[in-house]
């Protein structure tokens, strides 16, 4: 009952809010409905006129006019729009037909006389892009691709790094065979020329070049332009080649699973507490926060600072609940090879890949993963980055008070370090490989020598070495001391790498020239004062 009342009570609202809303709709349709003209509301005409159907009617037509235009307009865009995505299409297929993909070429096997010819065209249209009968504008003078020269002997070279030299005899083998080939092929070009109809008695041997240059362009090919002798002392031959560059085909797609992919750090270590208390630091964040898939093995040599280093080690396996570690100690006199090559030949687990590292080198996460990635067991592949070696913090950033923390200094800049590719220390592979190449010399005591020695066994192999810069990889400035009981060319070594060490040749320039630089800061202030 209380219910039925309740409602009954409650309709007379409900049919009065509903008529509310009916009114508000009502109002609002007319008011969008309503036709307007171009500038202002067109005038409703009135009801009881005499022109109302008529109004209507005019208002109705106009309307209909209007969309009526509108769709014209549309349908000719949609017109104009399909012409133009036509003649895009025609000019892709043109450019297609002139110019075919690399995977027609590589992919059409049924048709092999089409695909020779395609490559063909392909290869002929890089001369066209290449820069060979036309400069190209270029937004820089940075951005210009200078050339190399050669002669027979030696070639001359802009990016020497710092194993190379500004000129020399060509080391590498591909480079080597490179310029021999287009020298003889040059010679063949000049003693049996195209279209040449009367026979010459002369006969253009290697020894009639005198020089060539030559330059590449990465996506398309090398150009070599080579001067030879001419009939006179004033007239000369001059031949110009071209290596196209082929188009990029694909040789593997694979997935690669690292998850499980353990990497033993094997560190020799003699003293350097301090230093060791830095490393560890970096292993914690790096390998065991971030990573999680490493172990340490550290093989110390004597008695020295050993109590310090223990004690370094046991608290980080504390602190952060680490246990993959392992402490080798030897009484007898520091040796690198030695170290590490017991630290590899100690672990008796499953096959690992090895991180060869010193207590003086700061790693990333990343890194770790470029190692796995980019070793392979089974007599493979190893791995030997080149790190980029931080200059001296005292002289890039002056006084000490100004040096910036570590992580602020890990920057890859010409101002900061450069790229160590004199040296071969740090390298990773797998344990298997490091034991059937035959590991470390051990005749090879103290500093330098052991890392090269491996480096050539690796290359004397069937291995592919891998080796490139890596961003994630520093070796930290410290000072170097060269001892007097290393071999002459070990100390030469040394010294070589100390010198590196310390500064860009800029910087090293502002030292020697220090004082005439006050001198010349102290002139301009005196003679700021007097005017």
């Amino acid at each position: 009952m209380m219910l039925r009342r309740g409602f009954i009570l409650f309709l007379p609202r409900l049919v009065g809010l509903l008529v509310v809303a009916c009114c508000s709709v009502s109002i609002v349709y007319m008011l969008a409905c309503t036709p307007k003209g171009d500038n202002q509301q067109l005038a409703l005409p009135r009801v009881h006129g005499p022109t109302a159907k008529e109004g209507y009617e005019a208002i109705l037509q106009e309307q209909e006019e209007q969309h009526h235009n509108y769709i014209i307009s549309l349908k000719k865009q949609i017109a104009q729009l399909k012409g133009e995505l036509q003649g895009r299409s025609e000019q892709l297929n043109n450019v297609r037909d002139q110019y075919p993909y690399p995977l027609d070429i590589r992919l059409d096997h049924s048709n092999p006389e089409k695909a020779q010819a395609n490559l063909l065209a392909f290869l002929r249209s890089q001369i066209d892009k290449a820069e060979v009968h036309s400069g190209i504008k270029l937004s820089t003078e940075y951005a210009a691709v200078p050339f190399e020269s050669f002669t027979l002997q030696k070639v001359y070279q802009l990016e020497t790094g710092l194993t190379r030299h500004p000129e020399e005899k060509p080391v590498r083998k591909d480079k080597r065979d490179e310029l021999i080939e287009v020298i003889e092929l040059a010679v063949g070009s000049l003693n049996n020329p195209e279209g040449g109809g009367n026979a010459k008695d002369r006969v253009y041997t290697a020894s009639d070049f005198i020089e060539g240059i030559y330059r590449t362009e990465k996506d398309k090919g090398t150009l070599y332009e080579l001067t030879f002798k001419g009939d006179t002392k004033h007239q000369f031959k001059k031949i110009v080649l071209f290596r196209p560059f082929g188009p990029v085909m694909k040789v593997k797609n694979e997935n690669v699973n690292i998850a499980d992919t353990l990497i033993n750090v094997i560190v020799p270590l003699a003293k350097r507490a301090s230093k060791f208390r830095q490393f560890m630091q970096n292993f914690r964040e790096m390998g065991i926060q971030q990573d999680g898939r490493i172990h340490l093995t550290v093989v110390y040599f004597g008695k020295e600072q050993l109590n310090e280093v223990k004690f370094i080690l046991e608290n980080t396996s504390k602190s952060a609940n680490f246990k993959n570690f392992t402490f080798i100690q030897l009484n007898e006199e520091f040796s690198r090879g030695k170290g590490l090559d017991v630290g590899a030949r100690f672990w008796k687990g499953n096959n690992v890949v090895l991180f060869f590292c010193d207590v003086d080198i700061y790693f990333t996460a990343e890194f770790l993963n470029s190692c796995r990635l980019n070793t392979q067991p089974g007599r493979k592949k190893v791995f030997y980055p080149v790190l980029f070696s931080q200059y001296n913090p005292s002289i890039i950033y002056g006084h000490r008070d100004s040096i910036p923390s570590l992580e602020q200094q890990l920057v890859i800049k010409k101002e900061t370090g450069f790229w160590r590719d004199f040296g071969f220390g740090m390298t990773c592979q797998y344990r298997s490989d490091f034991i059937n190449i035959g590991g470390f010399d051990l005749d090879i005591k103290g500093w330098g020598g052991e890392d090269v020695h491996l480096y050539r066994k690796y290359l004397h192999s069937n291995l592919i070495v891998i080796r490139t810069p890596v961003r994630g990889l520093f070796h930290l400035w410290h000072e170097k001391q060269c001892l007097d009981e290393l071999t002459s060319e070990q100390y030469k070594m040394c010294m070589q790498s100390k010198a590196m060490n310390e500064a860009s040749h800029g910087q090293l320039g502002m030292l020697v020239f220090k004082r005439e630089i006050e001198t010349h800061l102290h002139r301009q202030k005196l003679s700021s004062k007097k005017t």
